[in-house]
């Protein structure tokens, strides 16, 4: 039998009723919420620091000085938390052709007319743009977050460059906190996305309609 290339271990079909699947492992649970918890922390800390009408976010790490300080070290863990969760689902969330199809119909996402959508492997077209949009985006914050750390790496860059830095670490702070709002607005919209998150489980009912190729692939041990 050839494993499928979106099967990864931990995930399994239990008989029963109802039917229920392993989708994410304990520990796949707990990266995914260091990751977002980071990404939150790091999203008040940085929004503090951006603007002084939200200044006052500041109170929420115990002062100014506190938030500029613990900013880029909850970066560094995001960085390492998110390169875990990389490691673990970049092969099930390589594009393929199925995805273009899913994309082109995304109004039928939209309205829930499921049926119509080609059949897709553990993560839709939607998930992967997510997943690889992270990822381009935490290189360019932890990269730009370097160049402006002065505490430790002043001397490495000059003043032109911490400028541009600072825009591009801005914009890329901009654009991953829209990208975790539709991440967030999606898994609350398609029901047992977040017990997913949580409990690691799935119904069959619930892989059927959304990820149907991912469960044949469980069921029958090889490719669809």
């Amino acid at each position: 039998m050839t494993t499928a290339y979106d099967v990864e271990r931990g995930d399994q079909v239990h008989p029963g009723n109802p039917v229920t699947v392993d989708r994410y492992t304990t520990g796949a649970r707990i990266n995914h919420w260091i990751t977002a918890t980071c990404l939150i922390l790091l999203a008040l800390s940085g929004l503090a620091l951006f603007h002084p009408s939200l200044f006052f976010l500041t109170g929420l790490f115990g002062d100014g000085q506190n938030t500029r300080a613990i900013h880029p070290w909850i970066g560094v863990v995001l960085f390492f938390s998110f390169a875990g969760l990389f490691i673990r689902f970049w092969k099930a969330n390589l594009w393929r052709r199925e995805d273009g199809t899913w994309m082109a119909r995304l109004h039928d996402v939209l309205t829930g007319n499921e049926e119509k959508l080609p059949e897709v492997g553990k993560y839709n077209a939607g998930q992967k743009v997510v997943f690889w949009s992270m990822s381009i985006l935490i290189i360019t914050l932890i990269v730009s977050g370097f160049v402006i750390w002065d505490q430790y790496f002043s001397e490495y860059s000059t003043i032109p460059q911490k400028r541009v830095a600072v825009l591009v670490h801005a914009l890329a702070a901009v654009a991953i906190i829209c990208v975790w709002i539709v991440h967030v607005y999606a898994a609350i919209w398609v029901r047992g996305t977040i017990g997913a998150m949580t409990r690691g489980k799935v119904t069959g009912g619930w892989a059927w309609r959304h990820h149907r190729k991912w469960l044949r692939e469980l069921v029958g041990g090889k490719k669809a």
